[in-house]
């Protein structure tokens, strides 16, 4: 039996319906919510409550008493914030797994503001994002995104700094340098990896909260435990649940 706990800050009836949607006999779902609920448990939806459901969530976890997390609608900043310090982490990696409208499923990667800022830093994202590829079925190509095309050279140094970091990325990757072309890169690719955390949490917003696309979740690639980041903003967290469960079941294989 597969545990995974979820956080339910707001939007509990959302939080909820996908617990009860995702729920099978072998995979029990633990809310962690700080309010009294109306909603009545199932055999395979269970409550936690408690006045502080980031701890709540984040020490489960770390103990053993859940298998996996989903962020859910808690808090990004304070519940990333506790699970770095938890794990002793100096930064946490992210890999976002995303669908686009036609169904195509890619990782993107760096999506946090605070993630992939150097080169070295991206150069880990890509050999975590091939192993986290391969794992869940994914191609392992890679398309590096930069600021430009090569053809815009000159234009402006800002965006020569990104294309020359394109092309080094590339040759130490083994991947493809695609430069600006994310709608190329995306049907390509398994794995795309932005210039920085900012375009990359663009990219994400764009497809999946302005686009029809969709997310999985991302998962916290440099810790030992499952963890799986969501928007608040998402309107489903179902796929982030089984996202989380199928990479438990890879961690006890």
């Amino acid at each position: 039996m597969r545990r995974i706990g979820i956080g339910a800050l707001e939007d509990f009836t959302r939080v909820y319906e996908a617990a009860r949607k995702a729920a099978s006999d072998d995979l029990l779902i633990i809310i962690y919510t700080p309010q009294e609920v109306s909603e009545e448990e199932s055999g395979q939806v269970r409550f936690h409550i408690s006045p502080n459901p980031i701890h709540a969530l984040i020490n489960g976890l770390l103990s053993g008493e859940i298998d996996g997390a989903v962020r859910g609608t808690l808090p990004s900043d304070a519940t990333l914030r506790y699970l770095r310090e938890s794990t002793t982490t100096s930064g946490l990696e992210r890999i976002a797994v995303l669908e686009t409208p036609e169904g195509k499923k890619f990782l993107l990667t760096p999506v946090g503001i605070d993630e992939g800022w150097t080169c070295s830093e991206k150069v880990s994202l890509v050999e975590r994002a091939v192993a986290l590829a391969g794992c869940i079925g994914i191609d392992q190509t890679i398309g590096i995104l930069s600021g430009g095309r090569m053809s815009d050279i000159g234009r402006n140094p800002v965006v020569d700094r990104s294309l020359a970091e394109g092309e080094l990325l590339a040759q130490l990757t083994g991947g493809v340098h695609a430069g600006i072309l994310i709608e190329e890169a995306a049907n390509r690719y398994g794995i795309v990896i932005a210039p920085d955390g900012i375009s990359g949490n663009l990219i994400f917003r764009t497809l999946v909260l302005l686009g029809s696309g969709r997310s999985h979740g991302a998962p916290v690639v440099n810790i030992d435990v499952t963890f799986v980041d969501t928007s608040r903003a998402s309107d489903n967290y179902e796929n982030a649940l089984r996202l989380a469960a199928k990479l438990c079941d890879l961690k006890k294989q």
